[in-house]
């Protein structure tokens, strides 16, 4: 009988296992709560969405204590500060960090094109960072955080890919590394998300919502009019400037097990086959194919292959499924013994299934994502994701994001350089430019 499928936001509520409960405003779970000298003193930058889902996750821990929050709309400041009815709350995020002098750790669940500029600089004062997905909106402000996680060993950091610590993940990557399908040749990834736009910008203007700070919402960015409903708070993930398509906003979770179990380096080479983006939005239905170099867990060289939105594998490639159909989102692991079929959230499966059906899959214990990165800032333990995996695992996801703006060519990349050898085009992509008087140091 097929393994039950497990809804995105069932299995992030279970990720969390131990994550806060609010049986009411302002009462968590119980637990035993720390001594003042063993509390992380922590500021949120975002304070509503998925700022408030990390805020709540983090304050499973006794050692939390939410000190301020950042958030250009104040209009969303009322339910943290409810639950939290002593935080700071701040529209600046530059005037957190530079009033905030006792802070320890922060996290970074904003738009995407504030990721780089707002880690950097708590990085640059001393702070822990629990970064969400993607790590960075560029290739090149991925490559600077990941320098300066390396720079400073005594800071502690996480991207917020949550799979990365649950059991059916972390049973992928044992399987895959166990060899029950030999060497892999080619992964199939997909997500049947559509976060783009064939639509044109609006040609208008709409006035600025009270209690918005429209200058600071854009912070590196060119400046533009507001339109109503098209960026804030939550379109931007469609849009060039601001996010990163489906395959930013997936591609970090999806490709996260393929990327470690596979022990995967920086592509060689990339190409685009599916839609490209318009002038303002990205495209919606991609299909990206890269080149890896071998690994000790694959073929001479890998294939890996993404789609999303309407774009799924081929008949041939479901065919390897014996009639089974496809999830919403998955990967399938082609192997010279087998196929390890793993659906998004979902227990992995090995066929042909007559040739495995008596193979048991490793056991694989899963973590709380939240707890591990706020145990870390205080020397016990390590985080599974800190910006020495996770900014690579970036880079790469962003490499296939940066070739849907060149389809039908095979980009070749330079890893160590960050540069795309055939096309300066595309190499001037992998690197924006900041907004006049939002400069940060460090990138």
């Amino acid at each position: 009988m097929p393994t039950p499928q497990i809804s995105r936001r069932s299995a992030l509520k279970g990720l969390a296992a131990g994550a806060a409960a609010f049986a009411a405003p302002g009462v968590f779970r119980k637990h035993a709560f720390a001594a003042p000298s063993e509390t992380l003193r922590h500021a949120s930058f975002g304070a509503s969405g998925m700022a408030l889902a990390d805020v709540r996750s983090l304050a499973a821990s006794p050692h939390f204590k939410l000190v301020a929050v950042a958030d250009v709309d104040l209009a969303r400041t009322g339910e943290i500060k409810s639950l939290f009815p002593d935080v700071k709350i701040y529209q600046d995020w530059r005037e957190l960090l530079d009033k905030e002098k006792g802070l320890d750790s922060v996290n970074v669940s904003t738009p995407d094109h504030m990721h780089a500029p707002i880690a950097m600089s708590a990085m640059q004062r001393g702070l822990h960072v629990y970064g969400q997905k993607p790590l960075t909106q560029t290739i090149y402000e991925a490559r600077r955080l990941t320098e300066a996680a390396a720079r400073d060993k005594k800071l502690v950091t996480q991207m917020g890919i949550q799979i990365h610590s649950h059991p059916v993940h972390r049973q992928v990557v044992a399987t895959i590394q166990a060899g029950l399908i030999g060497k892999v040749k080619e992964v199939h990834s997909w997500s049947g998300k559509d976060w783009g736009d064939r639509n044109p910008r609006p040609d208008r203007q709409d006035p600025v919502p009270a209690g918005l700070s429209w200058d600071g919402w854009l912070g590196v960015a060119a400046e533009r009019p507001f339109l109503e409903g098209y960026y804030h708070p939550g379109n931007w993930r469609k849009r060039l400037d601001f996010g990163t398509g489906t395959f930013g906003d997936m591609g970090c979770h999806i490709l996260d097990p393929v990327y470690e179990s596979l022990a995967l380096t920086a592509p060689k080479s990339v190409r685009s086959d599916g839609d490209a983006p318009g002038a303002d939005s990205w495209g919606l239905d991609n299909r990206v194919h890269y080149i890896f170099p071998a690994t000790p867990h694959t073929a001479e060289e890998l294939s890996l292959h993404w789609y999303n939105g309407a774009n799924r594998p081929s008949d041939e490639v479901k065919a390897l499924l014996g009639g089974r159909g496809l999830a919403d989102q998955g990967s399938l692991y082609v192997g010279s013994e087998g196929v390890l079929y793993s659906p998004y959230i979902d227990s992995p499966v090995l066929f042909p299934a007559d040739k495995f059906k008596d193979v048991k899959l490793p056991e694989a214990a899963g973590a709380d994502h939240y707890v591990q990165f706020l145990d870390a800032c205080r020397g016990e333990g390590r985080t599974s994701a800190p910006f020495a995996y996770s900014g690579p695992l970036t880079e790469m996801v962003l490499l296939g994001c940066l070739a849907t703006r060149f389809p039908h060519t095979t980009l070749e990349w330079d890893a160590p350089s960050l540069k795309v050898t055939n096309s300066p085009e595309a190499s001037a992509l992998v690197r924006k430019k900041y907004r006049g008087g939002w400069e940060v140091e460090g990138l």
